[in-house]
């Protein structure tokens, strides 16, 4: 049996599945060591993928290579697109999975991946020499060899579940923590940290009444997570429902609390503001006397439904009777409670923006080990990862991603620049260009970038360069093409905006809010003919919802492009090696401990460090003679 590789991989999760992909499809072989093959690429919580920000860092690792959105919407049984009645920057696709199809999907991709082997085990050691990964030590006693190491273990590593005052250990409900490999990376000079999640209780659909839910059907267009024309969604779409807690629910709550490891010293890590636990909501939102649940299906099939925002660690008894206070669910059964489980996480300024850890070379850390929380953000970082940890055996030079170039970008500057003090989730509010981050242009960000290194293939390529070049013919059409007042003015006293004095190009019609290119074609025989015979149908919506973003927003992003190259040029003056923070007392004290513990790449990574001051960074652009 082979016992050196190139890349070893720990854990399957979703950055785990992404990086021993990405490193395996850049031609290194590639070990994948999980606790359960028949639990890869779990949904260990909501069986969802995308959401605010979440859905664009999904269809950037489509347009890098990468098969979070290929598996998603193969498995996808609604999709919706957030935020649609907003500009595009805040658009956001949403997909309900399949959980199970979904792991089974990742698992077949995985199994039928060149370069990529799988065992199963638990890590208990990392070998060590000189400063270097050289391979890991298991349970079963295996030692396997490599040069570049993934650390993805999720929540498994000293993991402990909650429910009430019950406290099992584990990485997820029936499944077993990891306990050894925390402390031998304390030994070896790391800093660890507890962290807290949660999820809801799980509902049996049979026991629910839906008549007194309101129902929420998905999308039913072109819309999708993967660029890849032939990826679409295969399974048979569901709804999800919605229903809302009541005075009598938060009764029961708040009588619960004595018991809530949350409020009773028992939970005493760190939890995620943005999302918290049904208790936490009661207690913060005291004036409230209702919270909005969704009841969202777990499969095709399967009565078992996720009560997303009612994630719980009271317990059970308490959950049951403060559910059975909903009319919809006052006969409720369920499959199992909700828990709370905290876990073991590094800080990640202990990380390069590659993810490669600053005190072992080759040993990289990807998704919640990094103090993140969601599928998507583990995800994009175990597809950075896997990538460099394949580069740095191949000898090529490292990749990243700007603030400028990515969500993912922007997640991976934030947690090794500013450290983390809650469980990360992205938002749309964390990218200062998120209008350069648009789901729809991923594919124009990124798969160059993807293609150069060679995980995103050359169809993958072509396509894409296909649709720019129809997409920039279409405005070029629609900024050439005139309209007359004769044959326009019925349609735009029809749809309600003012008709035309006298003729105008087609693309001063598509800036008008209350038109769009859907709205006119029908109006323009000239105008459907083109685009029958210039825009391939089956991209068609696609294309032209690319084109009248650019026309509708050009300015805004033009303007946004003309910013982002100012931070360009601080992100050009390199830093690291360059000055002995400890000896410039011009600078604060509090800018000398952070630059030295943080030891910057790049003067525009100094200026975002919590503490750094403009007046810091411009005693760096003296020193640096600018």
């Amino acid at each position: 049996m082979k016992r050196d590789y190139d890349v070893i991989v720990i854990g399957a999760g979703h950055a785990g599945c992404e990086a021993a992909h990405a490193a395996a499809k850049l031609g290194v072989s590639t070990l994948l060591i999980t606790l359960d093959m028949n639990k890869i690429a779990q949904m260990s919580c909501n069986p969802a993928v995308g959401g605010i920000a979440k859905g664009q860092i999904v269809r950037e690792i489509d347009a890098l290579g990468g098969m979070m959105g290929i598996v998603t919407d193969r498995t996808a049984i609604q999709f919706r697109m957030l935020n649609r009645s907003k500009g595009p920057a805040m658009w956001s696709p949403r997909s309900q999975s399949d959980r199970v199809k979904f792991s089974q999907c990742w698992r077949e991709i995985l199994e039928n991946t060149d370069n990529l082997n799988m065992w199963q085990d638990d890590v208990v050691d990392v070998i060590i020499e000189d400063g270097e990964i050289r391979g890991v030590k298991t349970a079963l006693g295996m030692t396997f060899k490599a040069t570049s190491v993934v650390l993805t273990a999720g929540t498994f590593l000293n993991g402990l579940m909650h429910i009430g005052r019950v406290q099992v250990p584990g990485g997820r409900v029936s499944e077993p923590a990891s306990v050894s490999l925390t402390s031998r990376l304390i030994e070896i000079g790391f800093v660890t940290d507890r962290m807290k999640t949660g999820t809801p209780v799980r509902i049996d659909a049979r026991s629910v009444d839906f008549g007194q839910t309101v129902e929420q059907p998905g999308d039913d267009d072109y819309h999708g997570f993967s660029y890849l024309p032939d990826v679409k969604r295969e399974l048979s779409p569901r709804s999800c429902y919605i229903v809302y807690t009541n005075s009598s629910t938060h009764d029961v709550l708040r009588r619960g609390l004595p018991d809530s490891p949350l409020y009773n010293g028992q939970i005493k890590s760190i939890g995620p503001r943005y999302c918290p636990s049904i208790e936490t909501k009661i207690v913060t939102f005291a004036d409230k006397t209702e919270h909005q649940l969704f009841l969202e299906p777990e499969g095709e099939t399967t009565n078992e439904f996720y009560l997303n925002g009612f994630s719980s660690s009271l317990p059970i008894d308490v959950q049951i009777e403060a559910l059975e206070t909903i009319p919809a669910l006052k006969n409720v059964v369920i499959y199992r409670p909700g828990y709370a489980i905290e876990y073991d996480f590094f800080d990640p300024t202990q990380l390069r923006h590659t993810l490669e850890t600053k005190l072992v070379g080759g040993l990289y850390f990807a998704g919640q080990v990094n103090g993140t929380t969601g599928y998507e953000e583990a995800a994009g970082q175990g597809l950075i990862a896997g990538i460099n940890a394949a580069l740095r055996v191949k000898g090529d030079s490292a990749f990243t991603l700007g603030r400028d170039q990515a969500y993912i970008g922007v997640l991976i500057d934030d947690l090794v620049t500013k450290g983390v003090d809650e469980p990360y989730r992205m938002f749309t509010s964390r990218a200062e260009y998120r209008i350069l981050l648009r789901q729809d242009d991923a594919d124009m960000r990124l798969t160059p970038l993807g293609y150069q290194i060679g995980l995103a293939d050359e169809r993958r390529f072509n396509l894409m360069e296909s649709k720019r070049c129809q997409r920039d013919a279409f405005i070029e059409f629609a900024k050439t093409f005139s309209i007359k007042p004769a044959l326009i003015n019925p349609a735009l006293e029809r749809l309600g905006t003012t008709p035309l004095k006298q003729g105008v190009k087609l693309v001063d019609l598509i800036l008008r809010p209350q038109l769009s290119i859907a709205v006119l074609t029908p109006e323009i025989d000239a105008m459907g003919r083109w685009i029958d015979e210039n825009i391939e149908a089956e991209r068609r919506d696609e294309i032209l919802e690319a084109a009248e973003i650019l026309i509708k927003y050009g300015g805004y992003i033009e303007r946004e492009k003309i910013n982002a190259e100012k931070l360009v040029r601080l992100e050009a003056l390199k830093l690291r090696g360059k000055i002995e923070y400890k000896n410039i007392k011009a600078l604060s004290t509090e800018a000398r401990q952070k630059l030295e513990k943080i030891d910057p790449e790049t003067v525009g990574q100094a200026s975002r460090i919590p503490g750094i001051s403009p007046a810091d960074v411009n005693i760096l652009l003296l020193l640096l003679g600018r």
